[in-house]
Formats: C-alpha cells, sequence, structure tokens
C-alpha cells in the first residue's frame, strides 16, 4: 500500500479542510478511471498496465532495441514536447547522470528546437557515428520535428542507402 504524506504540503493548500473539499471530485474522477466512462475514455490503456498490453507489439519493440543497441552508436530520438520528453524522462529517471551502460548508444534528441547550428552538429556526429533514429509525433505534421527528420533522414539515406 503507498502511503502519501501531504503535511508539509497543507499550508499551500489551506490546510485539511481544503483536502476534504477536494475529496467529491478526487472520488468522481477515481471512478471514471475506474470506469472508464469520462471524457477521454478512450485513452485509458495505461490502466491495464503492465498485465493488459499487446505482447506481440512488445516483442517487436523488444527486436528493435536490441538492433538499435548493437548497430549504433547513436540514438537519435525526433519530437517535440511530450513526445519526446517522454522518452527523455525515462531515461534521466532509469539512467546514471554520467555513465552511459556497457554497449548503449549515446541518445540525443532532435527536432525539439529549431537551432541550425544544433542539427548541424548532430549532421557532424551522424556522418561518423553508426546512427539510428527514432521519431515520436502524433500527426507527423509538427514544424520541428519534420525538419529535423527529413535532414537526418538524407543523410541516412546518402550514408546507408535507402534500404539502410
Amino acid at each position: 500500500m503507498i502511503k502519501l504524506d501531504v503535511s508539509n504540503v497543507l499550508p499551500f493548500i489551506g490546510g485539511e479542510e481544503a483536502i476534504k473539499r477536494m475529496e467529491p471530485q478526487v472520488k468522481s474522477a477515481h471512478d471514471m478511471l475506474t470506469k472508464k466512462n469520462g471524457p477521454g475514455n478512450d485513452f485509458l490503456g495505461w490502466l491495464d498496465l503492465p498485465t493488459n498490453y499487446d505482447k506481440e507489439e512488445f516483442s517487436r519493440i523488444k527486436k528493435a532495441a536490441a538492433k538499435i543497441r548493437r548497430d549504433s552508436d547513436v540514438l537519435v530520438v525526433i519530437g517535440i514536447g511530450g513526445s519526446y520528453l517522454g522518452a527523455k524522462c525515462a531515461i534521466e529517471a532509469l539512467s546514471h547522470q554520467f555513465v552511459r551502460p556497457e554497449g548503449a548508444p549515446q541518445v540525443v534528441f532532435a527536432g525539439n528546437n529549431l537551432s541550425e547550428e544544433y542539427l548541424a552538429e548532430l549532421m557532424d556526429l551522424a556522418r561518423v557515428r553508426n546512427t539510428a533514429c527514432i521519431v515520436i509525433s502524433k500527426s507527423g505534421t509538427t514544424t520541428e520535428p519534420a525538419i529535423a527528420f527529413r535532414i537526418l533522414k538524407a543523410l541516412l539515406e546518402e550514408r546507408y542507402g535507402k534500404k539502410g
């Protein structure tokens, strides 16, 4: 069981009375989540994790990860906002801040800004080190990641060929 100590927060939120006033809203939100009947209920698959997931998709992801680890010195994660921050957060939470695990590629991020200097330096890196790329995007049309992807794709196709 998880227990949350909110005693140090109480002075900032108006005391225990404020928590009691929020109780009906919290219960309502909890009920909508567990019954999956509120707004956005088609995006609640995460509630069933880690027991209910697409095991075939997970197997494909593990195979792709093994290939990236085996063949790549650098992994470029392209995205903006939550599309790349989830990966960045997971990596930072699960990794040593200063030591990369043995055999793991260096992970860098692109598509979260339009800095020509950053992209030029990334291209310098991709020209000399084996590079893999992951694009995370809901629409594929957001300007920053679309530009970064097109630039990196052209370089990687030139370096490895379209099939590679």
